[in-house]
């Protein structure tokens, strides 16, 4: 790595510290926190946004408990170019995605301007400078959405649910960030009947515009619906989590596959789950968390192409500056972003 571009690396950024556990008021933005230096193994990312995660407000809240200390920087994804990389893997400016392996948990995350991630955890975008800079380029605040919620629908629906073309899918959570992402993907490679729920039908147009071929309105009893609306589906993504669950794997035909991957519901377990009552016969249950290893996996590259090629949608929701992370989270809590939230540093 040439000197020229280490002395182009400020000694001190702009980073959003959680010194403690607490409402989004909690979170204080530092102007002048000092930039980490790469040992030989680490790379030193030069973030230009992130994406908000459900899980970063559990975090915040102290619902992750011993295993994320404080104070920390938080943020479990991020994009950018690559400041530093002692060992010369990366060039400088490369473009490079990172999230999850424990960025903003066991070490600072993405809320920053620097970050330093181990380089086995950081993937290189094939196109990247083309992505953000070339003529109808994605440009930063649309790739800051992709990561984690690309590798997120793109991990239950081909790993874990292991959806076949022209297979049905019903998403649960319709509206969420990762459920908008779902149906995209899963439309673009080649997914039969798609449905989508939501607690409103106002949102219906959100959600068609997204790849959903079919919107229900949940109050709960959306298996009761099905039936009219085209019939049971072959696979099922659970994103409201345990309140809705038992009412999903009803949602299946025989031989149909549940996926719980996420917990917008805001329940963490079930006060009582009887499994040979609750699991229909022939009904698979699954779940995905997905880690660094499944967002190396993720085919990020071609969902790029795609999404610049107009063949696949990202929905964005809100875009912030760091400055605005505390109207950020209070925007994620309302969960009425409508998308991805990103923010740009």
């Amino acid at each position: 790595m040439s000197s020229s571009n280490d002395s182009q690396i400020p000694t001190t950024m702009k980073a959003v510290i959680c010194p403690k556990p607490g409402p989004p008021s909690v979170l204080q933005v530092v102007p002048d926190y000092p930039v980490p230096t790469p040992n030989q193994t680490e790379t030193l990312i030069k973030i230009h946004a992130f994406g908000l995660n459900r899980s970063e407000l559990f975090t915040r809240r102290g619902d992750s408990g011993p295993a994320v200390p404080f104070p920390r920087i938080l943020g479990i994804e991020c994009v950018g170019t690559v400041a530093l990389s002692p060992s010369g893997k990366f060039d400088p400016g490369d473009v490079v995605v990172t999230a999850m392996g424990g960025l903003g948990r066991k070490f600072d995350g993405g809320y920053a301007e620097y970050a330093c991630v181990p380089e086995g955890q950081v993937l290189e975008l094939e196109e990247g400078r083309e992505l953000v800079d070339g003529e109808g380029g994605l440009g930063w605040e649309v790739l800051g959405a992709m990561p984690e919620m690309c590798q997120t629908a793109w991990g239950s629906l081909y790993r874990s649910l292991r959806l076949r073309e022209g297979e049905s899918l019903l998403v649960r959570g319709g509206t969420t960030s990762v459920g908008l992402a779902a149906a995209a993907i899963a439309k673009a490679n080649g997914a039969g009947r798609v449905v989508g729920t939501s607690r409103s039908l106002s949102k219906e147009g959100l959600l068609k515009g997204n790849g959903f071929d079919e919107v229900v309105v949940d109050d709960g009893a959306v298996s009761g619906k099905l039936g009219a609306a085209g019939g049971k589906v072959d696979k099922v993504l659970e994103l409201v989590g345990v309140t809705t669950l038992e009412d999903s794997l009803k949602c299946v035909k025989e031989g149909g596959i549940v996926c719980m991957t996420g917990i917008v519901g805001n329940q963490w377990a079930f006060n009582e789950f009887k499994p040979m009552e609750h699991i229909p016969t022939t009904v698979c249950l699954t779940s995905y968390a997905g880690g660094n290893e499944d967002v190396l996996a993720t085919p990020l590259d071609k969902l790029c192409r795609e999404v610049k090629e107009g063949r696949m949608k990202v929905q964005i929701g809100k875009v912030f500056k760091i400055d605005d992370i505390v109207k950020a989270h209070e925007a994620m809590e309302e969960n009425k972003a409508g998308g991805k939230i990103v923010v740009l540093t």
